[in-house]
Formats: C-alpha cells, sequence, structure tokens
C-alpha cells in the first residue's frame, strides 16, 4: 500500500448515499472493487455502474454468476466473492457492520483487516462500527452522513388499513407468502422480495413494484441491505428470526437498518408493527428514529492463515483464537462442517496426502449449502464433487448433464420451483469454479438459461399467486375518482379498464366468482359505477323486445333469452300475478319501473292466451245462479276440479245449467270436471305456477313431461298437485285425467261384480303393462286378484314350409300391447280386429278355416333325430305354456269398510246403487234378484253424467 493511501469509514443510518458515494468515488480512480453484502444489491450496483460506463469495463462477480470482460476497470461483487491480491485502486466494502453478523461476519472482519486500495478504501455501514474500526484500523479517518429524510415510528396497523407505497417486512417464507395473500385479497396484490429469490425474479418483482402495478411489497429483511425502493412506509410482521440456529429478537440496530428502507431522498418516511406483533417500546422506537444504538464491542473473526499440509492441520488452523480484544472466534460455519464431516471417511482421507489435495478438498467444502436439505445429504455431494475432481482433474460432462436436466423443468407450485431455483444454484456456483469442469463457457451459459428459466417461472408463478391486477387496477382508478370505461360483449362480459370483473346477467351484475371478500367489494363498486350508461341502454332494448324472448320458468323466474329479469309473485287474483324485478340499486329507478312495465304486460297476455276459456267464462254475463257460482269453483281451480269436492253442487246443477256450463268447455266426467283445452302442456305448466303463487309454495312442482299417459304418482308433492298437472294419482302411478275418463267409459260395460280382466283397449289407452294396470286398478278402488292358467292358443294347425311364400309381416299396431315381462293376454283378452298374437320365436301362427286343407291322418314314422320339414318337435307340441291374468272387481265390501276414491266407481252390470253383487252362493230367502234397465220418467230427467245415474235408476224400478 501506498504511503497516501487513505482509509475512510463512512458511517451513518440508512438513506445517506453512503453507497452512490462510494460509487462516485470508485468511478473518479481507473480501478475499483467494491463489495456489497447480497447477490441482489450487487446486480443492483453492477447495473447503475453498466448505464454510466458501458459493460465493457464492468465486471460482476458472485457465487453463481461470472461476468468478466476483458477490460475490466471496475469490479462489483458480493464479499465473499471479491478478488484478492488484484491491487487496485479503489476498494469499497459496504455494509461493514455486518462484521458482527454470527453466520458472515468472519468474512466481512476479514475484509475489514485485509483488503485496501492502492489509493483509497471505504468501510461504509453503521455508527455502532466506529469503535471495533478504531481498534482494528487506526489508521482510518471517518466521514458522517447523516439521514437525508426524517424516520418517524407511527404504531401498529392492520394490513387491510395499510397505505399505499407500503413494505410488510417478514422473516420466513412462510410468512411473507401468507402477508402476500393477504393483501391480494385485500389490496390487489403485492410484490415478493426475498434474498434467496434469482436476481431476474426479484429484479421481476421489483419492477413491477416500482412500476405502479401494485402498491405493496412483501419482503424479507433482504431489503434493509441497501436495496433502493420507493417505499413510504416499513411495518414489521414479526420482531425476531431464526439466525440458523435458533430464534432470537432483533436487534434496535437491525430493526433501524430495515425500517430505514423507508423514505428515500427528501421524502420521510414512517415505520410501525401489524398483525398480532405487539406495538414497539418507547425507547427502542426513539432510538430507531433518532439513530441512536448500542456500539459493536466484539466482531466475528476466523484465522485466514490456513495449513493445508493435512486435514488436521487445516482444521487446527480454521479453529485458531483470535489475537485481539475486539475479535472472538466465530462459529463453526457450513464450510468446516463438511470438512469434518468428509474428514471421517477414510477414503477421502486416503486421497489428501499432499496439500493440492488438502486444498481441493477445502474448495470442494466451501460450495455454499443452497439446496438446504440436510448437513448429510450436502456432504454426501461435495464427496462425489470432490472425488471426480482428485480421480479425472474435472467433472464429468454427462454427470454434469444429468444433474441440470432433473432440474430444468418449470412446473409444478412456487415451492417446486424455488427448490429448484437452489438447486441449480449449486450447479451455478460450480460452473464458475476454474478448472472443475472441461467445458466452463457451456456450462456457465447452460446455468444460467436454467436459472433464468426458473427465475421467470417463479415470477409467473408469484404474480398468479400474490396479484390480482383486476383489483389493483381498479383500486387505483377508484381512488383517482376518473370515470372508469366498461365494455360488454355479446356474452354478456364486462371488463373495466381492460380487466374482466364478471357478467352482466339481464339487469343484475355477477362479479367473477374467483375473487375473494375483500376484493370482491372493490370490483363490485368499479364495475356498477362503469355500468350505469349500460343499464339505460340495456333497458331501452328489452322494452322494445318482443314476446318470443320472454318466458317464465316452473319455478316462477322472468326470463329474457337466458338471463333472469324478474320473478312472479301472488296477486290478488290467481289470474292475475304481479312482477317483482331484478334490478341492480346503481341502474336506477326509471330502469327499474321499464323493466317492470313490459314484463307485467308479458306475463298478463300469456295468462289471458292460454287461459282464454277460463276467462271467457269468467266475463260471461248470462251466467247466473248455479251455475255461475260453478264457474266461480273453476276459475279458483284454474280449470280443474275433483269431482268428490263438488259433488253436492254438480247435483244441485240442471240441465240448462250444465248445457251453459259445456259451452265454455266443461267436461263432466267420472272423476274430474275439467276443461280439455287447459290440459295441455302450455296451459299446464303455467297453471302449476300460478296455483303455486296462490298457495304460497316455497318450491313450485313441475309439470309432468307432455305426452305421458301415466307418471310416477305424485305423492312426496304437495297435495293436489296431480290435479294440477292434469293427473289423478292411483297406486303407484298418476294417469292423466282425460285418459281416466275414457277408461272409465270401458268400465262402465264390465261386470265389476263377478269380475273382469283387462281388455288390450284398457291397456293399449293407458300404456301399461298388465301388471301395471293392476295397481293403478287398485289405487281407483277395484281389487285385483291374481292367477294363472294354461295359456290358449290360437291354434294347434302346423304350418308347411313353403320357401317360395314369404312370411306375412304384422305390423306394431296389429298386436296387442304389452301386458307384463313375457305375458300375452288370452285371445279372449283381444277385441276384434287386433290381429292374433305371436309369440316371440315362433313362426306366425295361422288360423284354420276352410282353405286351410286338413292335416293327414298319418304321419309317416321317423326317427327320433328326424324332424319333417314344418312339424314341431314332440317335445315343443307337449310343453304346456301359463300365463298371469288379473280378476279385478270392485273393492268396496257391503257394510262400508272402504271408502270408494273420488269419483266412485264406474257404473257397470252391479246391482242398485253400485254394490257388486258377492260370490257367495244364494241369498238365504232363496229369491234371486233381476235387475233391468227401465227408462227414467219424463216429468225429471236424470243427468247421465251422474256417477249414481244407474243407482238412481234401479232405485225407480223398485218403486
Amino acid at each position: 500500500m501506498s504511503g497516501d493511501a487513505r482509509v475512510v469509514a463512512v458511517l451513518g443510518p440508512t438513506n445517506t448515499g453512503k453507497t452512490t458515494y462510494a460509487i462516485d468515488r470508485m468511478l473518479g480512480y481507473r480501478t475499483g472493487v467494491i463489495g456489497l453484502p447480497l447477490r441482489l444489491l450487487a446486480r443492483e450496483v453492477y447495473d447503475r455502474i453498466v448505464a454510466l460506463r458501458g459493460p465493457s469495463v464492468v465486471a460482476l462477480v458472485t457465487g453463481e454468476e461470472r461476468i468478466v470482460p476483458p477490460r475490466t476497470q471496475y469490479w462489483v461483487c458480493t464479499v465473499e466473492a471479491m478478488p484478492e491480491g488484484m491491487g487496485c485502486d479503489f476498494l469499497a466494502i459496504d455494509e461493514i457492520q455486518l462484521c458482527a453478523d454470527p453466520e458472515r461476519g468472519h468474512v466481512f472482519t476479514d475484509r475489514l483487516l485485509r483488503a485496501r486500495g492502492l489509493h483509497e478504501t471505504l468501510f461504509l455501514g453503521s455508527d455502532t462500527m466506529r469503535g471495533p474500526i478504531s481498534a482494528l484500523v487506526p489508521q482510518a479517518t471517518y466521514m458522517r452522513r447523516e439521514r437525508m429524510s426524517q424516520l418517524v415510528y407511527s404504531g401498529q396497523k392492520k394490513v387491510s388499513r395499510m397505505r399505499p407505497r407500503s413494505a410488510i417486512v417478514g422473516f420466513s417464507v412462510d410468512n411473507v407468502y401468507a402477508i402476500a395473500e393477504l393483501i391480494r385479497r385485500q389490496k390487489g396484490g403485492a410484490a415478493v422480495v426475498m434474498g434467496a429469490l434469482s436476481p431476474r425474479t426479484r429484479n421481476a418483482q421489483v419492477d413491477m413494484y416500482q412500476n405502479g402495478e401494485v402498491d405493496f411489497l412483501v419482503a424479507t429483511d433482504a431489503i434493509g441491505m441497501g436495496l433502493n425502493l420507493d417505499i413510504d412506509h416499513v411495518a414489521f410482521s414479526s420482531l425476531s428470526k431464526f439466525d440458523g440456529r435458533r430464534m432470537r429478537p432483533l436487534a434496535p440496530n437491525e430493526l433501524a437498518q430495515i425500517a430505514g428502507r423507508a423514505g428515500r431522498g427528501q421524502k420521510d418516511g414512517t415505520f410501525g408493527v401489524t398483525g398480532d406483533v405487539r406495538p414497539l417500546d418507547d425507547g427502542v422506537a426513539q432510538a430507531i428514529m433518532d439513530h441512536r444504538f448500542t456500539p459493536l464491542n466484539k466482531l466475528q473473526w476466523r484465522n485466514h492463515a490456513l495449513q493445508f499440509g493435512t486435514i488436521d492441520a487445516l482444521v487446527r488452523s480454521l479453529e485458531a483464537p483470535p489475537d485481539h480484544d475486539v475479535l472472538v472466534k466465530a462459529r463453526e460455519a457450513d464450510d468446516l462442517q463438511a470438512l469434518k464431516s468428509l474428514s471421517e471417511s477414510a477414503e477421502v482421507t486416503a486421497r489428501c496426502t499432499d496439500a493440492p489435495s488438502v486444498r481441493l478438498l477445502w474448495d470442494v467444502c466451501r460450495v455454499p449449502d443452497f439446496r438446504g436439505i440436510s448437513h448429510q445429504e450436502h456432504s454426501s455431494l461435495l464427496d462425489v464433487i470432490f472425488r471426480y475432481l482428485h480421480e479425472r482433474g474435472s467433472i464429468p460432462n454427462d454427470w454434469m448433464a444429468r444433474q441440470i436436466r432433473r432440474i430444468d423443468r418449470s412446473d409444478g407450485d412456487i415451492d417446486a420451483i424455488s427448490k429448484r431455483l437452489a438447486f441449480i444454484r449449486t450447479w451455478t456456483y460450480v460452473a464458475q469454479r476454474k478448472g472443475w469442469v472441461d467445458e466452463i463457457d457451456h456450462w456457465r451459459d447452460e446455468t444460467r438459461h436454467v436459472e433464468d428459466r426458473l427465475s421467470d417461472a417463479l415470477h409467473e408463478k408469484l404474480t398468479q399467486r400474490f396479484v390480482d391486477r383486476r383489483t389493483s387496477v381498479l383500486l387505483r382508478r377508484l381512488g383517482q375518482k376518473e370515470a372508469m370505461v366498461a365494455e360488454v360483449n355479446d356474452k354478456g362480459e364486462v371488463t373495466v379498464e381492460g380487466e374482466f370483473v364478471g357478467k352482466l346477467d339481464g339487469f343484475r351484475f355477477s362479479q367473477d366468482k374467483g375473487a375473494g371478500a375483500a376484493e370482491a367489494k372493490t370490483i363490485k363498486t368499479a364495475a356498477l359505477q362503469a355500468l350505469a350508461p349500460h343499464f339505460h341502454l340495456r333497458a331501452d332494448r328489452f322494452y322494445n323486445a318482443p314476446d318470443t324472448e320472454l318466458d317464465f320458468t316452473e319455478q316462477g323466474g322472468l326470463m329474457w333469452g337466458s338471463s333472469a329479469v324478474g320473478k312472479l309473485v301472488a296477486g290478488q287474483d290467481a289470474l292475475k300475478p304481479q312482477v317483482e324485478v331484478f334490478v341492480d340499486d346503481v341502474a336506477g329507478p326509471e330502469v327499474a319501473q321499464k323493466v317492470q312495465r313490459r314484463l307485467q304486460h308479458f306475463i298478463d297476455r300469456k295468462v289471458a292466451a292460454l287461459f282464454e276459456p277460463l276467462i271467457a267464462m269468467q266475463k260471461d254475463d248470462a251466467l247466473s245462479g248455479l251455475a255461475k257460482g260453478f264457474a266461480f269453483q273453476m276459475i279458483e281451480a284454474l280449470g280443474v276440479l275433483p269431482r268428490a269436492t263438488v259433488a253436492d253442487d254438480v247435483k244441485a246443477l240442471d240441465q240448462d245449467a250444465r248445457g251453459a256450463l259445456r259451452k265454455h268447455g266443461i267436461r263432466f266426467g267420472q272423476f274430474t270436471i275439467f276443461m280439455p283445452l287447459l290440459l295441455k302442456p302450455a296451459p299446464t305448466r303455467l297453471r302449476l305456477v300460478l296455483w303455486s303463487l296462490t298457495n304460497g309454495l316455497s318450491e313450485f312442482p313441475e309439470s309432468p313431461p307432455p305426452g305421458l299417459v301415466t307418471v310416477p304418482a305424485m305423492t312426496n308433492a304437495p297435495q293436489g298437485t296431480d290435479t294440477m298437472s292434469g293427473y289423478r294419482n292411483a297406486g303407484d302411478r298418476a294417469i292423466r285425467i282425460d285418459m281416466l275418463e275414457r277408461l272409465a267409459d270401458m268400465l262402465r260395460a264390465e261386470d265389476s261384480r263377478g269380475g273382469f280382466e283387462a281388455k288390450a283397449d284398457m291397456l293399449s289407452i293407458t300404456g301399461m303393462t298388465l301388471e301395471q294396470f293392476s295397481g293403478l286398478m287398485e289405487g281407483l278402488g277395484y281389487k285385483a286378484e291374481k292367477g294363472e292358467r294354461e295359456k290358449v292358443k290360437a291354434v294347434d294347425t302346423v304350418i308347411e314350409a313353403k320357401p317360395d311364400v314369404d312370411t306375412p309381416v304384422m305390423d306394431a299396431g296389429d298386436m296387442a300391447p304389452a301386458t307384463g315381462e313375457g305375458d300375452t293376454p288370452a285371445p279372449a283378452d283381444v277385441p276384434d280386429g287386433t290381429g292374433d298374437i305371436i309369440d316371440e320365436g315362433q313362426a306366425p301362427i295361422i288360423e284354420e278355416t276352410a282353405e286351410t286343407p286338413e292335416v293327414a291322418a298319418e304321419v309317416p314314422e321317423m326317427s327320433e333325430t328326424e324332424i319333417a320339414p314344418g312339424t314341431a318337435p314332440d317335445a315343443a307340441v307337449a310343453e304346456v305354456e301359463m300365463e298371469v291374468f288379473y280378476t279385478f272387481t270392485w273393492g268396496r265390501q257391503q257394510g262400508g269398510n272402504r271408502r270408494p276414491q273420488q269419483g266412485g266407481k264406474p257404473r257397470g252390470k252391479g246391482g242398485p246403487k253400485g254394490k257388486p253383487k258377492g260370490k257367495g252362493g244364494p241369498r238365504k230367502d232363496n229369491k234371486s234378484q233381476n235387475f233391468s234397465a227401465r227408462p227414467p220418467k219424463k216429468e225429471k230427467a236424470i243427468d247421465p253424467d251422474n256417477p249414481f245415474a244407474a243407482a238412481l235408476m234401479g232405485l225407480k224400478d223398485d218403486k
């Protein structure tokens, strides 16, 4: 060192411009070296100097990165990677107070003691270093720099109330991620900065914050090491950290180093705490504001004069005690732990028999444990590297390629990519070591490209997880109180300021479901504010829309295309429902009124069209007396009335009244009184909605599918649902009421006393199997007795095989309906004209007629295995086929233990009052009863629609 070389300690708090001062001083010399505490900070300073002097004269050297142009003048390095013995004109060490750091302090102390520039040396750091520097470097002079802005303590504040341009500091990855997630939900997002991030990822995150894409930064204490960011407020989410060995509280000077990032240049800053952290003690807070801290009196030290004769000699030299009171021996670092671990291997010991081998082993042990898996895992990796280097002089290319190939993947979540980044840092470090790989330029480029790809993937994942650009943009525009522009596409998708915020469904805005509770409020506020003019335009288009674009749902909703715009509510009259609209309040009362008027017009016209017969009857002034009263009941029942509920009223109607009602389409059926026109699908669908509204149902029953004669019984639905649906429950099925009346007409011709079987027409109109039909009949009040009998074949004639004659094909309409699984009705059950029943798999059987030739009386003898053409085997002829049949009788016994269901039993061939005769023997008086139908007296006609008409006629006969 020349005699005029000067050593200056530039001390002071943060935001004093110390680093900038050192850069300016270095550029005043021909050559210079500056050592920085973090790889991130080294990259920042490197970029600043390159911007001033160009890349051709500036080098960047860190453990994982090495950019050294041929004409390098200025070296920007991490403190650990600073070259020694270069003889540069200028040398500076930043954050010199890290000499006291338990983990890395010995490296800074070594630079403090031994690193010098030929003309000038600067030590940059806190005032707490004045004492140790004075003791160890007595020739040093001091320069005090004052903070350019004030730093004020603002106490405790919730994250939700944190103002923009704030940094929240955590001391673990999990803590940082949790805070970032909370800010994303409440504030739109945050950038994440941690020391473990690659420079590329860190720069991308910082740029996002600096450019205003997000207003919040979540970071570890890495931001305290000179990173220049535009921060107004720093909040601590914790006051303790894990230092590699234990959790310990942060000292006031450490808190001040981080808090000092708030405020930049002449702009004042604030600091405080957040979350569950207790407020700072008044003394600590005041010390940070005044920059007064307890001076450091001990620095970490490790011997630099190492002995490489043997492994034991190397270990002893590393563990040598210091020779100064200010210095304390550093705790066992990772490299020394790795050395001791490898020295226990007999193979490693056998290889280290000379100084070069021991030096090589030490260089390998200094590979940082970036992966952080375990000490044993790290030592195993170092063992492999050492053996390759010692045996072959370099690491094999194929082995190196395999290690990198396993890492070169950008899939997975944040943690997976972060781990791969940590792994690639190991191989980046290895590739930077001179002589360790054969193609050093290739492997440097390869590892850097993999790191860049992983860095970009990590930045993208961090952004996806912790940044909601949409909410961030909307919050910023809302804060500016400017009018925002909303756009709505054909699908109803709404974008505000280019950000998708949700959908406009009719006249209600439904925001994006991916938004959290805090985001949702921001999105809705911004969207509704921007959508105000769109509501008026949409209301005009809706008001002029034709009725074909509108519809109602079976739950009473009102639709405009696929958008719900309102719902029906009960009115004073069942045929006059009212409308409740779905319109957001921000649309205004004018829009709501316009939508309400249009929907009311629609539903009024729909009711008028589908219930025209009812409305016409309601307006018929010609109806009077009992007819008018009965018409009122039909209108209240929406055109469908169970006959049993109005039996007395029907009986009271004279023929003129009935005729007047029939003119309006009313049919007086055996079981139901109804208007056939109102049984069509469209009126039925609307009738169920109107009936549900009138009865105040919370869930409306749905109308049955159109075209079905029977459906499953509506047992769990509200009482009366089957009637309003146009059906009547009967057993396990419900039958359409108009088809039930047709069935009742058929049953009148049957002997319900003696019993009868189902005819094909009965099964045909119901569309049921015989077994299902028996359940229906039991539901109507009949008893069904099941039996089996031999199936009667149409003929036993065998048809000769005629290959030249085509087998006749029968229409499905010529066959009787199916009556059960594998069952066919007896021939007696087949009405005329329905054709013969053909067993599946048999040839058609033709009845014997006059034209059918007789079968030969004698059949030639044949062997057991031979079958004559056109004949059936003996076994088939002898086989007896059985069929299932049901006999139906009226189920009500004399004495009346069982009541008939609504409408009573259909009139048939029973006795007076419809009571079927029993199946027993002759009566006790041995007198048989004969019944005959006599014509009614002319003076009082009997209504043929009356279910008791036949019984009344029987009573008249007894007179």
